[in-house]
């Protein structure tokens, strides 16, 4: 009789993973929903600055509200689970990066362009500020991104990267300086063409 509950047991575990549906409703689905809705292109944006490429980051987003979602009745419905969803985002970057570290692309310099007037300098800035930012160590690129772009406090990114204050603050230091020496000559270039 053990066996015949045993196979009733897999048939019905089979039987769930395959539909992708549990027979048990989920009362929080429809707030999921609403918060992917609301804040999905805010997390995408941060995920494009931690990773670099779009794609990567569709990936790792995606993968990251997975994770949210198995645990989302854990969350407390008076807690914002934005900080939850960036915390699984920044985990999940670093934890890329090292896996990857061994299968990094060789980038071969562009070629020189031709300096010319333009006037969209501050977007081409922008774009070798990003370009530079995705240069940096995984560590160093959640810090300024989370410090910087998305304006949080020391302290908050602390927390939210489960490190000290003043790791947060050598870390930003050491990138920033990274960034200004990186950028000396690409800075200028960009903003003697406007």
């Amino acid at each position: 009789m053990a066996p015949a509950r045993r196979a009733t047991r897999d048939r019905s575990a089979f039987d769930v993973g395959f539909t992708g549906r549990s027979t048990l409703a989920r009362r929080d689905d429809e707030s999921f929903v609403k918060f992917v809705t609301e804040r999905g292109t805010a997390l995408l944006r941060t995920a494009s600055l931690l990773c670099g490429a779009r794609s990567d980051a569709e990936d790792i987003l995606q993968t990251a509200l997975e994770k949210a979602y198995r645990h989302w009745h854990k969350i407390s419905t008076d807690a914002d689970p934005e900080p939850y969803v960036r915390r699984i985002l920044v985990n999940l970057t670093v934890s890329r990066a090292r896996r990857w570290r061994v299968l990094r692309e060789v980038h071969m310099p562009s070629p020189p362009e031709v300096p010319s007037a333009s006037e969209t300098a501050t977007v081409e800035l922008r774009g070798v500020l990003i370009d530079e930012l995705r240069r940096l160590g995984p560590r160093q690129r959640a810090v300024l991104v989370l410090r910087y772009w998305e304006d949080m406090s020391e302290a908050d990114t602390a927390k939210m990267l489960g490190c000290s204050v003043g790791t947060v603050k050598s870390q930003a230091a050491r990138g920033l300086a990274r960034l200004r020496e990186r950028m000396g000559s690409s800075a200028h270039t960009a903003a003697s063409r406007g």
